[in-house]
């Protein structure tokens, strides 16, 4: 089953509510130790963090407070630069950082750069972007619940149709002779898995008698998934079947209704898809309410692209990643 995305265009413009919500891929991959003592006793459960109040001082730059919340935003800022460091060693490199920011923005301010024009006007930039991110945060991130989305994904599941999937094996050769000569060798009795250790240019068939494990609609190249589709368990493709590797022979074990992800396995997927549609309806009510006018035709040309590319209904879909 597939989750459909919003076409390339409505990704683009996506990009600032992303910035906004903070959102950001993360990918895991498991760690294995090799002949690693087992402990002697089971780790103990880590400590509830206590709370911590945003306005206790930490320090002082030239009498000026730092506070936890200082800390707090500089960790949040800095995340990437300090996501391998242990929890006091990032409390140690966040309070140093905004020492730093300190001292240098009061050295800034006694040259008169607070006073540059582009510096204000960078600054009514970031005063914007950090309202919108609050705004996206408090109507659109915090109103994407639990419950909505189980109730979509269910949607989904019960939207789409069923799709076969099925377990097959092949043969790949150079030559469609080399081909037919083999489907004369399976209609002699031989063994199929026998046949595809000995003759197919597969590597990764050549152990395996040819199997290709479970697979549904999509994932292999079309001539390939029309002749397997079309096979019964346990049948094999009577004439060859060519694609961009070479030349095939297929055979069928079996045949199954492809199962949905699981929830779990979909949930911020789900959620990534709520976050979209809810951004975009809340940008297109406010921008409904105002009044915009672009002076250049060509700009407001490409921004009204935009935007229909962004009402129109999704073209295709996307599943991966994950947000």
């Amino acid at each position: 089953m597939h989750f459909t995305l919003s076409r390339a265009s409505t990704r683009l413009r996506f990009a600032t509510c992303a910035l906004a919500l903070g959102l950001s891929a993360a990918a895991v991959a498991p760690v294995m130790a090799q002949d690693a003592p087992a402990p002697a006793k089971p780790a103990a459960p880590a400590a509830p963090a206590k709370p911590v109040d945003p306005k206790a001082m930490v320090a002082t730059v030239n009498g000026q407070q730092i506070t936890e919340g200082d800390l707090q935003l500089a960790e949040q800022d800095l995340d990437q630069q300090f996501a391998q460091l242990p929890p006091e060693a990032k409390r140690g490199a966040a309070l140093s950082a905004v020492i730093e920011i300190k001292l240098l923005a009061g050295d800034a301010v006694k040259k008169g750069l607070d006073k540059d024009p582009q510096f204000e006007a960078r600054m009514a930039f970031l005063r914007d972007r950090a309202l919108h991110t609050a705004l996206v945060e408090s109507e659109v991130a915090k109103k994407v619940t639990d419950q909505e989305i189980r109730a979509r994904y269910d949607q989904e599941i019960a939207n789409t149709p069923p799709v076969n999937e099925v377990h097959a094996r092949h043969i790949l050769v150079n030559t469609k002779e080399e081909a037919e000569a083999i489907i004369k060798e399976l209609d002699g009795g031989k063994k199929f898995e026998d046949l595809a250790n000995e003759k197919t240019t597969d590597p990764s068939g050549k152990t395996t008698g040819g199997d290709l494990g479970w697979f549904g609609p999509g994932r292999m190249v079309p001539e390939f998934e029309t002749a397997a589709m079309a096979l019964e368990p346990g049948s094999y493709t009577k004439t060859p079947v060519q694609s961009q590797f070479g030349w095939h022979v297929i055979k069928v074990e079996d045949k199954r209704v492809q199962q949905p992800p699981a929830f779990e396995q979909v949930k911020e997927q789900v959620r990534s898809i709520l976050l979209r549609e809810k951004y975009f309806a809340l940008v297109k009510q406010v921008r409904g309410e105002a009044k915009v006018d672009i002076a250049d035709p060509a700009l407001k040309a490409a921004v009204d692209q935009a935007d229909r590319a962004t009402d129109s209904p999704a073209d295709g879909g996307e599943q991966p990643a994950q947000q």
